[in-house]
């Protein structure tokens, strides 16, 4: 999901003065005011020693909320994740995950190179579910011979796109049956909890843990948070330790986490919002085929293969920051407001117009 190249133009005609929108990801917002108001005011301790206010209270509050025994605050999602898998899984054990799954493709490999867990990549359906049959014949038997089948790992929103209740229900129910522990990426759990119009805690119940970011969508400038049960966690937490992701006084980062969840969540439906009114937009071009998932927007070649390497390269050069990849993924987040919404569907307009498309 990331690009080879990241490219800024500036605006033609304006040198050095840049339109300031950023489609690249939803990590590069920028603290508001008000959170870094908050960060300021925070009361810190040390918290490799266990006293720091603010990261005892932001653990105890989204487990509270999320409805797990305990929480452990991460400074990335990539450990996060990593140590539930190390968590759950001891040297020679395997994790059912989907082929494109962040665990599996974009996270280094770190559950194989430092847990020496062995991955399962399985196809994986457009919402990043894995059908039950496939989940069923990958589990391995009880045999030397083999790796022991210990965890399934799932993600919620995946490439933006929300995993069905009715889907999570029966793949954790699965593998419960067969005796595996389930772990959810809830990167942007809030994305799919906003999506559906339910709470976050009817999507994270059917999990034996999960992971949340803080800095993504919720616009806070680092942070994830574990959550499981207490014998979990206490294994998590030494496993963070030995990765070197004790932090000393890091209420000020948790600060910003409390921030972003008392203030950001409900703006999720904006960035929804925004997003479908630029695959509408994106729509009345020609040549390109466009989906359209919570906060990102895909869009790939359609009947000319050409226009998809047009239409990046004039957003390009018209100052706007994205990932230069195919397919291309625009993502929408705090930093992009209305007024940046209105310039970037004007630049779309126009570049319709170029291509043969009447102005609407």
């Amino acid at each position: 999901m990331y690009g080879q190249v990241i490219e800024v133009a500036k605006i033609q005609g304006q040198p050095g003065q840049a339109l300031g929108i950023d489609l690249r990801s939803d990590t590069v917002t920028r603290p508001t005011s008000g959170m870094l108001m908050a960060m300021a005011a925070a009361k810190t301790g040390d918290d490799v020693f266990g006293d720091d206010p603010c990261v005892n209270q932001l653990q105890e509050r989204l487990a509270a909320d999320l409805g797990f025994e305990s929480g452990l605050f991460m400074p990335t999602g990539t450990m996060s994740n990593l140590c539930a898998l190390m968590a759950h899984c001891e040297r020679g054990d395997e994790y059912l995950v989907g082929q494109l799954a962040h665990t599996y493709k974009y996270e280094a490999g770190g559950a194989a190179v430092l847990g020496s867990i062995q991955p399962q990549p399985l196809e994986q359906a457009a919402d990043g579910s894995i059908a039950i049959e496939s989940l069923s014949a990958a589990i391995k038997p009880d045999d030397p011979h083999f790796a022991r089948t210990r965890l399934l790992a799932l993600e919620n929103t995946f490439g933006g796109q929300v995993m069905s209740q009715d889907y999570i229900a029966s793949a954790t129910g699965f593998a419960r049956e067969r005796g595996l522990a389930v772990h959810l990426d809830g990167a942007r759990l809030y994305n799919a909890a906003v999506a559906q119009g339910i709470d976050a805690r009817q999507i994270v119940r059917h999990f034996d843990s999960v992971s949340v970011c803080l800095s993504k969508g919720l616009g806070a400038p680092a942070g994830s948070v574990l959550l499981g049960s207490k014998n979990l966690l206490a294994k998590a937490h030494r496993i963070r330790k030995m990765l070197g992701g004790g932090m000393r006084q890091a209420g000020l980062l948790a600060a910003a986490g409390h921030y972003a969840l008392e203030h950001h969540v409900a703006g999720l439906a904006d960035d929804h919002r925004r997003a479908a009114a630029i695959g509408e937009a994106l729509g009345a071009v020609p040549g390109i085929k466009i989906r359209v998932a919570t906060n990102m927007v895909w869009i790939y070649p359609g009947t000319d293969p050409a226009r998809l390497d047009h239409l990046a390269n004039y957003l390009l050069a018209h100052g706007v920051a994205l990932l230069n990849r195919r397919p291309l993924r625009l993502v929408t987040h705090l930093d992009f407001g209305d007024k940046a919404l209105e310039t970037f569907c004007g630049l779309v307009e126009a570049f319709g117009q170029r291509v043969g498309v009447p102005a609407t």
